[in-house]
């Protein structure tokens, strides 16, 4: 009778889960809160218990990390709060947090610390939103219509708009296109490849869209249902953007890029969203799923600096380390369309991460348009709206297309569509093979003034990074592209100028004034620290920057290589008035790319000299990713959610010399990524081109400034204490003792069990002890249906979330973003704002 009411509770509770798992998120009754669980400390129902939580479902892809909420008390239902009020369940968090640090070297640890301990992370989700890229460009007559009618003719297209699709064969200025006409001739259409449009939606229903579209790795994550229907006015914008990579060839609108590849759709710009809907996004599908197509981001408006916050860092990490298979994910960013208010890509934190292929715009005429964002961050320029003409494309509608589609939100899908097109080709590229291959094959163009020579002798340009996307080339290569090695990565120790401090509520103290003609600080590197960090070859450098300012905008940051290459990595924004400064920022460039890094790196804060503003810089380090030179030694890294204080919690130690065969741990690499790294993971990493680790080094440092330059040395390693021997005696002594009480306690369980196998007789079910029948009712959030990716052994059961169900109805949870720069007009009642409309040529500004 016991066994049948524990049956009914556990399935009560399931279904009680379900329910609460799926729908949308109310956040106006209840908080929510993401933790990350140590089963080994203590059970997920003692920590939920403890903090006064419901446990809702699991977050997204992320092991061991979970949705939970809590409902809101009378005081704090008008509103859905903020990041800084007081919170009961973050207080209670802290208060578990300090007694297990307070009993971490105590014997008898008590369960309010195991119970704090278990509780690697928490935070509360606070809605967010973001921005679609994409201005409405301006209609223009069509060119000459000889050679695309041929093309048309020759390969049997009938689409009626394809003569029109100047982006796929531009008849006025031929050499100005995507170039893939000649791939569909070897026969790669992207068949077997599946991009993901992380976007407002996609009209299923579409003609030009229907045969190619993938439900099973669809979702609406803005009302949590199983199918991306764009339902608001404004929804276009991703309908129009899968139209550009997979539109198929058929008598409707155009063809897309890869039109024999399957385009899925995942909602989530259609209203505000939080981080662990934002994360579950972007892993969505991730087995299944080649490539995601990001054409969004934070406000292109030059007043904004923002990035995503732990738990998208740590899914798009888990992305390129676990999706496809350990080959990872390729995640496309448009650059940004905030090129006309002095916006720029590395104010951004999706677009300046190295695991971003960046894409900027270049027109019909090979121009750069104005509203596409320059920055140090961009790889690569696709085709995209300017000089009066648009990109056309599937709407949304049964059989409706557009004219008008453009901006960087339209260069990222053309991008991604001849990625598409080299994955069938070489379906064993790496997310960073897809990167290399951009920096080999992108065509240089234009005016000489845009470009310069780097030191590996390419040229780059901080308008269309090394080039125009050619997707004949890029195929070409793909086809005979030796794979790289993993990846790895040398950090330097941070630099502390001054006594600069930040503490972690952002507080400056110390630096060095930034006065006429800026700060210089200069960090050297050594070539025996490239063998000891495994480091072959440069691929990104990440700089990070702690800068107090009265005006952030008036700030310009530029790095200088030992070759003498200059990074601007930012330059003035005029519109930028804010006061928080650079509080541990990172930001990225690829001009390196390939760079021997050995030797003497510089890096410049300068402002604008104004007698109302001022700042001090106060430190700064970098991170160099690279490739590896054994690739046995690779090892995955984890996200770090500790704040990039000044000088960080674990800051890394010096290391003596080794030779280059020798391998050690980083202790902790940047704010970005931190260095828990796992030798369970070392061979997937070799094997797929993730992340590995080096041993972390310690370059030799010289601080400079227009008052003078100093010298700053590094500690040696300590000795180890002289009474050991006196320890390791002591240690035998307690050996001998333990192992004598282990054989006589082994004696006396095994006398016990044999007297007791003889009584037992076998039950065909057991029930289950709280503990596991608490994790059985957690796991019906997915087990009603196997992984998207095929089968899965029960090792891999308690890694995986309620997203990678089957079931639709409870796949995950998700609140939105924010508008399509599009000619529609809002209704008031939506309480949405109307974003300033583009226009196709430079506006006068004002300066």
């Amino acid at each position: 009778m016991r066994g049948v009411f524990l049956a009914y509770a556990a399935l009560l509770s399931i279904f009680t889960t379900l329910v609460s798992a799926s729908g949308k998120r109310n956040y106006d009754v209840d908080k929510f809160y993401v933790i990350e669980h140590d089963a080994q400390q203590a059970s997920l129902s003692a920590v939920s218990r403890a903090l006064g939580v419901e446990v809702v479902s699991r977050a997204g892809e992320l092991p061991n990390h979970w949705l939970v909420r809590a409902p809101k008390g009378p005081g704090e239902l008008a509103s859905r709060g903020s990041e800084q009020e007081r919170d009961r369940v973050v207080d209670t968090y802290e208060r578990l947090r300090a007694r297990a640090r307070d009993s971490a070297f105590s014997k008898r640890a008590s369960d309010e610390a195991r119970t704090g301990a278990a509780i690697r992370y928490l935070a509360r989700q606070i809605p967010r939103q973001r921005v679609k890229r994409a201005p409405p460009p301006i209609r223009q007559p069509k060119p000459s219509e000889e050679d695309a009618r041929a093309v048309a003719l020759r390969l049997g297209i009938q689409d009626p708009l394809f003569e029109d699709q100047w982006h796929l064969v531009n008849d006025e200025l031929p050499e100005h296109a995507m170039n893939v006409i000649p791939v569909w001739e070897m026969g790669y259409t992207g068949k077997g490849v599946i991009s993901s449009m992380v976007d407002d939606g996609l009209d299923y229903t579409s003609e030009d869209l229907k045969d190619n579209f993938d439900a099973d790795d669809s979702y609406d994550f803005n009302d949590h249902e199983a199918l991306p229907t764009p339902k608001l006015l404004d929804d276009t914008h991703g309908t129009r953007c899968a139209g550009q990579i997979a539109a198929g060839k058929n008598t409707a609108c155009g063809l897309g890029i890869a039109y024999n590849s399957k385009v899925a759709g995942v909602r989530i710009l259609s209203g505000s969203i939080s981080d662990v809907d934002e994360a579950a996004a972007l892993n969505y599908g991730f087995q299944n799923v080649s490539i995601y197509s990001c054409s969004w981001g934070p406000p292109d408006n030059g007043m904004v600096m923002e990035g995503p916050d732990y738990l998208i860092n740590k899914a798009v990490l888990h992305g390129i380390n676990a999706g496809r298979a350990g080959k990872g994910s390729v995640f496309v960013f448009a650059a940004g369309n905030g090129g006309g208010s002095g916006d720029q890509c590395n104010f951004d934190g999706y677009t300046n991460s190295i695991y971003s292929v960046t894409v900027a715009a270049v027109d019909h005429k090979g121009l750069h348009p104005y509203y596409s964002e320059t920055c140090t961050a961009n790889m690569v320029a696709a085709y995209s709206s300017g000089s009066g003409k648009s990109i056309t494309t599937t709407d949304k509608g049964k059989n409706k297309c557009a004219a008008t589609h453009g901006g960087t939100s339209a260069a990222a899908p053309n991008a991604a569509g001849v990625f598409a097109l080299a994955l069938e080709a070489r379906p064993d590229l790496t997310w960073r093979d897809i990167q290399h291959l951009c920096v080999e094959t992108a065509r240089v163009f234009g005016a000489e003034e845009d470009w310069e020579v780097t030191a590996a002798g390419r040229k780059y340009s901080s308008k269309f990074g090394y080039g125009a996307l050619d997707g004949l080339r890029y195929v070409q290569a793909a086809r005979d592209w030796k794979l790289v090695k993993p990846q790895t990565r040398l950090q330097t120790r941070t630099v502390q100028i001054e006594g600069g401090t930040m503490n972690p509520i952002g507080n400056f103290s110390g630096g060095q004034v930034i006065g006429v003609g800026g700060v210089t600080s200069t960090l050297s590197i050594k070539w025996d620290q490239l063998q000891d960090a495994n480091f072959e070859k440069l691929e990104h450098i990440t700089v990070r920057v702690w800068i107090n300012h009265t005006r952030r905008g008036d700030v310009e940051v530029e790095l200088t290589s030992p070759g003498g290459i200059r990074s601007v990595l930012a330059e003035k924004r005029r519109g930028d008035s804010a006061t928080s400064g650079f509080p541990g920022w990172i930001f990225m460039t690829v001009k390196h790319w390939g760079e021997d890094i050995v030797g003497d790196w510089s890096l410049r804060v300068s402002d604008q000299a104004s007698a109302e503003h001022n700042g001090t810089f106060l430190g700064w380090d970098m991170v160099f990713w690279g490739s590896v030179i054994d690739a046995s030694k690779a090892v995955l890294y984890e996200v770090s959610h500790e704040a990039p204080v000044l000088p960080p919690h674990t800051e890394p130690q010096p290391l003596p010399p080794t030779t280059a065969t020798k391998t050690k741990s980083i202790d902790r690499p940047t704010a970005f990524l931190t260095a828990e790294s796992s030798s369970s993971t070392a061979h997937t990493s070799a094997a797929s081109g993730s992340l590995s680790t080096p041993p972390l080094v310690s370059p030799s440092i010289k601080v400079g400034a227009a008052a003078g330059t100093a010298s700053q040395s590094l500690p040696s390693p300590s000795d180890k204490p002289s009474h050991i021997s006196i320890v390791i005696h002591s240690l035998q002594r307690k050996l001998i003792l333990g192992v004598f009480l282990v054989l006589a306690a082994g004696i006396v369980i095994g006398v016990l069990l044999w007297r007791n196998s003889a009584r037992v007789k076998p039950s065909s079910y057991i029930a289950l002890p709280e503990e596991e029948s608490t994790q059985m009712q957690m796991s019906g959030l997915r087990s009603t249906a196997p992984l998207a990716g095929g089968d899965d052994s029960d090792d891999d059961a308690d890694e995986r979330t309620g997203l990678n169900s089957g079931s639709q109805q409870h796949r995950g949870f998700h609140s939105g973003f924010l508008d399509d720069d599009d000619e529609h007009e809002y209704p008031p009642s939506a309480g949405r704002v109307s974003p300033a409309a583009y226009r196709d040529e430079q506006p006068a500004v004002s300066t």
